[in-house]
């Protein structure tokens, strides 16, 4: 089997026992077949069967994904491969980090087998109001194609994109939930959190309270802009269960990244046995994603429940780069993993790969 073959395989029928040697031999295909990632391993000093373990593999900044086309070579120039922009921009330039999925058919089964297990472990399907645009809308955006596979994977007939690039449609969205309600219809909601304040709002300014359908659920997949005062996620479970009667068990906070084709979600009473419904929520990742903190220093893995700057190898990343270094702060405690905010400053493992990466833009003209 090729080594994508191998990734599918692994994600559809998960072998811990096997992450290991298959994260090794991802990271050989990387370095054979990402120019921009050998020339970072070796600029480090690290060679291609120099690695034994997981936890050697260099990792990059999340960030670099702004100062080169981290995929396998010649990947921006396929038709199959998909081309994901992350929303914020670098500090004094006009540009925006892009991720190239050489095998987006890898994400999507990524993405939808840990729906499946962190947001549908009833495997019910449901009334989908989604309040994010689709992909037809929104093609560059990672969470579009994800909220796009949910709906075609996990929604009834009865679904509702009530978002465009412009703007979230509160009044339909309202409308769509009122018509759920009156049908005793369980609805999952599918959006940012500034989306469900903007809701939260409508439904404030109109004195609604509405009372979803037991089953009803929201995923919550973060995001603050446009908000004058950013919304906590423990604000979003008590406005959900306050306006929506939506549980809090039900209430999902996603973690996940544009650079990343894996995403973590809330460990709950509902998905999870010892999940927590309070606000001491650990995330969990799947089976293919390997979470560890990292001293923002040394860059060495810190023990079990320590502090450290979190950093992921992720499998279904097999055709750019796997091992990605955040500027986020958390520790990882029985693979179970808290996130704890974004680190102050810039951290040193972060620096080093961002100015390899913008030295080597500037003397080689990568993208």
């Amino acid at each position: 089997m090729s080594i994508y073959e191998q990734v599918l395989t692994f994600i559809h029928r998960p072998e811990p026992e096997s992450f290991e040697r298959l994260a090794l031999a991802v990271f050989r295909h990387q370095f054979d077949t990402v120019g921009a990632y050998r020339r970072y391993c070796k600029g480090r000093g690290v060679e291609r069967d120099g690695v034994r373990s997981v936890e050697e593999v260099p990792a990059v900044s999340n960030v670099a994904f702004k100062y080169a086309d981290l995929a396998i070579d010649g990947a921006s120039l396929s038709p199959d491969a998909a081309v994901f922009l992350t929303s914020g921009t670098t500090q004094g330039r006009g540009r925006r980090g892009r991720h190239i999925v050489a095998r987006p058919e890898i994400y999507r089964a990524s993405a939808l087998a840990h729906l499946r297990t962190m947001l549908f472990p009833d495997a019910r399907r449901m009334a989908m109001l989604a309040m994010h645009p689709t992909a037809d809308a929104m093609p560059e955006s990672s969470l579009s194609a994800m909220i796009t596979w949910c709906i075609e994977e996990f929604a009834t007939r009865t679904h509702l994109a009530a978002a465009s690039r412009e703007r979230v449609d509160v009044a339909a969205a309202t409308a769509f939930l009122a018509e759920c309600e009156a049908r005793r219809e369980p609805v999952c909601l599918l959006g940012t959190t500034a989306a469900f304040a903007a809701l939260f709002s409508e439904l404030r300014s109109r004195g609604v309270k509405l009372r979803l359908a037991a089953g009803s659920r929201m995923m919550d997949t973060g995001g603050a802009k446009g908000q004058a005062v950013p919304m906590h996620a423990l604000e979003v479970l008590a406005l959900a269960g306050e306006w929506l009667s939506i549980s809090p068990a039900t209430v999902i906070n996603e973690y996940g990244m544009t650079e990343l084709c894996s995403q973590l979600y809330d460990a709950t009473s509902f998905n999870c046995p010892g999940g927590s419904d309070s606000e001491e929520r650990f995330k969990i990742p799947p089976p293919w994603l390997r979470v560890t903190a990292r001293d923002p220093v040394t860059l060495r893995p810190m023990p079990d429940g320590e502090i450290g700057l979190l950093t992921f190898f992720d499998l279904a990343n097999v055709g750019s780069v796997s091992a990605v270094m955040t500027e986020d702060l958390g520790f990882v405690k029985g693979g179970r993993v808290r996130v704890l905010g974004r680190a102050a400053g810039e951290a040193r493992g972060c620096a080093l790969g961002i100015k390899q990466f913008s030295a080597t833009e500037a003397a080689e003209g990568l993208r």
